[in-house]
């Protein structure tokens, strides 16, 4: 009976988990012709959401800092990718700022400015969308624990009655 009764109680205070993968630049991906501050627009980025980065061998991806990012310097990246399929997890809140570092990428426009925000034990309401489906474009959810806490605090209940 304890032990069902502890279960219970882990069940009850566990919070719902929600993280969603955001592919930068959509279909297009990371690449000139994309308008990343309009990309970025009406999305709500939270700790725990991770950013996917498609790209050819002709581009790069640099994580750097806002002076950098402004003055599209590429010299003091915080972190490098060329991997073609880079994929960051945004692990604070605050801003991040991307940008590729080859010779005049960033001046036409080819970097990100990410505001993250703190994840909170409550369900996130859905960002806007223009299409007025229920997934924003280029996001898709990756975790949804949600209906996952529902079941198991019903098999919780059923467990404690049983024992």
């Amino acid at each position: 009976m304890a032990v069902a009764a502890a279960l219970l109680l882990l069940l009850l205070v566990a919070p719902a988990a929600y993280a969603v993968q955001h592919t930068v630049g959509d279909s297009s991906g990371w690449t000139e012709t994309v308008d990343y501050s309009d990309w970025v627009r009406g999305k709500t980025f939270t700790v725990g959401d991770t950013l996917v980065f498609n790209y050819d061998g002709s581009h790069r991806v640099d994580e750097v800092t806002e002076s950098d990012y402004t003055n599209c310097e590429t010299a003091n990246a915080i972190d490098s990718h060329s991997d073609g399929n880079t994929v960051i997890t945004l692990s604070k809140a605050g801003t991040m700022y991307f940008i590729c570092p080859v010779l005049g990428h960033c001046s036409s426009g080819m970097k990100l400015a990410v505001h993250v925000v703190a994840a909170s034990g409550t369900s996130p309401t859905a960002p806007s969308t223009r299409s007025g489906s229920s997934t924003p474009s280029g996001a898709t959810a990756v975790v949804n624990n949600g209906s996952v806490l529902g079941f198991s605090l019903v098999l919780g209940v059923v467990l404690a009655v049983m024992c």
